[in-house]
């Protein structure tokens, strides 16, 4: 049975992606599989990966989008596709493993231990006996925005931005990926925002339902997309999240299209002629 399907979003990773290292982890474990979704990338990503699905099928899986739409999008599109598997659960992880593989049976333990617990979150708190290897500038601008990120969202989360997060599978969830979001950057925080949404007036709320998982390890890698000048487009799309979804009065979300059948991931990779 898959019990756990890991989405890891990939454009023009070539260079960097440590095959060998998903490799090793994923042949000793039991129920977990990844896929691999190719953002548009125009060095050889797809055939890397396409190659890694042919000697470990059991393990990985591909979906290949033509064009580049966005690591919010692939990520979206990756998880609609897990869902539409037999997973108990989904979630995603950065392809630059600053968060280490091993992380995700403690996440999956957490789910096995408390079913009334839907999200786990990976969370970079430095901790005494913990690894959390950040640069200051950015460490400094993610502590603004995550208390930023909190306020608008009512819920006192610590790290909204952390690349790995492990969903629970549900129609529920489903439905809250079925239209693209309005967010580039923090798509996390726009996800948390339709469930909080959705749920309103009803019980659990989503704050209960979260649950923040220490990580032992975690380190910024070199080659990392993400600038600080980011910080500044992040707090706009920050503010567009809570104006369509989160602003008092507004009516339940809901969204603009129904649920349609995700193309299955061994139709996604094609052959470069």
């Amino acid at each position: 049975m898959n019990n756990t399907t890991i989405v890891v979003p990939c454009f023009n990773e070539a260079e960097r992606l440590d095959v060998e290292r998903f490799r090793r982890f994923a042949v000793n474990q039991h129920a977990l599989r990844f896929l691999f979704v190719n953002d548009g990338s125009s060095d050889r990503t797809l055939q890397i990966l396409q190659q890694l699905h042919e000697e470990e099928p059991a393990h990985f899986d591909v979906l290949n989008l033509d064009v580049n739409s966005g690591k919010a999008e692939a990520v979206r599109r990756g998880l609609l596709t897990a869902l539409d598997s037999e997973a108990d659960f989904v979630g995603f992880w950065d392809a630059d493993l600053a968060t280490p593989l091993e992380a995700i049976p403690v996440f999956r333990f957490v789910m096995l231990r408390r079913d009334d617990i839907d999200i786990v979150v990976g969370t970079r708190i430095p901790l005494l006996g913990r690894s959390i290897k950040r640069l200051a500038k950015r460490k400094f601008l993610g502590r603004v925005f995550a208390n930023v990120a909190s306020l608008a969202l009512g819920i006192g989360i610590y790290d909204t931005q952390c690349g790995a997060k492990l969903f629970r599978t549900s129609p529920e969830l489903a439905n809250v990926l079925q239209d693209a979001f309005i967010s580039r950057w923090i798509f996390d925080v726009e996800i948390l925002a339709r469930l909080i949404d959705r749920r309103r007036g009803t019980q659990p709320a989503v704050k209960e339902l979260i649950y923040e998982q220490p990580l032992e390890h975690w380190e910024d890698v070199a080659g990392s997309r993400v600038k600080p000048a980011d910080f500044f487009k992040a707090a706009g799309e920050l503010a567009a999240i809570y104006w369509r979804y989160l602003r008092p009065g507004l009516p339940k979300w809901k969204p603009a299209k129904k649920p349609v059948a995700q193309p299955r991931p061994s139709q996604a990779p094609r052959r470069a002629a």
